[in-house]
């Protein structure tokens, strides 16, 4: 505990902390409207679809700027978008086996790339293999101050665009008939998530992104029957889980950041599904044990009145 506390009066330590707590606060945040619309496997085809992209922004630039790596992963994430639009509409494919085919055409063109420039001349300067599972240490202050930005312009667009993203989440068609531009937002939403890939995959990583996305917003849904409520504590589950992720890898160096955000984000899971209230397994073990004990005690006062009837 000292040990931590002494390593976070680091500068370059809050730093990481500052950016893993707003990653995980967008993410969980973006991830509550994916999760409503059933399209939680959205999030992991455009974490791996960006590895390309990344991979394409490195070898046409030979930088490591998260700009170009954001403007790289865009565009693949776009077109990842586009094709699993084509291939649903276009055949008889179903959304989650189209999403299942692109996850993986991207992913495996992503590791071939990255393949290729380990083996070039630059291969061992690039560190790019860091991305699949990420190396929040290695962030310098202005990929955090990026991070940073990136992600309070997430949550600023999401609160901006609340209700319109609330229609598209529950009832697309009512959201068409008032006139929103429902093609241009679900785009918009999947353009954003991209981003919210793209800022997160040097701190958790290509393999590992998705689950920040999901896993809070899944957390949050046992708590509350509100969307307001759940985007807020999906938003801080996910800080929450950034914030413990980072803090224990301050103890041990040799533990990675990102994985342990993501344990912290399941761990969070695993208390949600087990003591959150009305949902919670323990919650309704306590329910039935007193609806049993509520039913005894009636069917013994029925029977000692009958008893003192005959």
């Amino acid at each position: 505990m000292e040990q931590a506390i002494a390593l976070l009066q680091d500068p370059n330590v809050r730093w990481i902390v500052m950016a893993s707590v707003l990653l995980g606060l967008s993410s969980g945040v973006l991830g509550s409207f994916s999760y409503l619309r059933k399209q939680s496997l959205m999030g992991d085809a455009l974490a791996h679809a960006a590895l390309p992209g990344v991979c394409i922004a490195f070898m046409l630039t030979g930088s490591k700027s998260i700009l170009f790596f954001l403007i790289g992963a865009a565009v693949a994430g776009l077109i990842a978008t586009f094709g699993i639009g084509y291939i649903t509409r276009h055949s008889r494919i179903k959304q989650d086996a189209a999403l299942g085919i692109v996850l993986s055409v991207f992913f495996g063109l992503g590791i071939v790339l990255l393949t290729q420039i380990q083996h070039s001349d630059s291969g061992n300067q690039s560190g790019l293999d860091k991305f699949l599972f990420g190396q929040a240490a290695g962030m310098v202050r202005a990929d955090v101050l990026t991070m940073a930005i990136v992600s309070c312009v997430l949550v600023g667009v999401c609160a901006l665009l609340y209700k319109e993203f609330k229609l598209l989440s529950f009832d697309a068609g009512f959201a068409r008939g008032i006139g929103l531009p429902v093609a241009f937002l679900d785009q918009l939403l999947m353009f954003l998530t991209v981003v919210a890939v793209v800022v997160g995959i040097q701190a958790v990583g290509v393999v590992l992104m998705a689950a920040m996305l999901i896993t809070p917003a899944v957390s949050a849904r046992y708590w509350t029957e509100r969307l307001g409520v759940m985007v807020t504590l999906a938003g801080l589950f996910g800080g929450l889980s950034g914030l413990l992720g980072t803090w224990i890898s301050t103890v041990d160096e040799h533990l990675p950041t990102g994985p342990l955000s993501v344990l912290a984000a399941t761990t969070l899971f695993v208390a949600s599904v087990l003591f959150a209230p009305k949902r919670g397994v323990v919650s309704k073990l306590l329910l039935r044990a007193s609806v049993r004990r509520r039913a005894n005690a009636e069917y013994e006062a029925r029977s000692m009145e009958r008893r003192g009837t005959a």
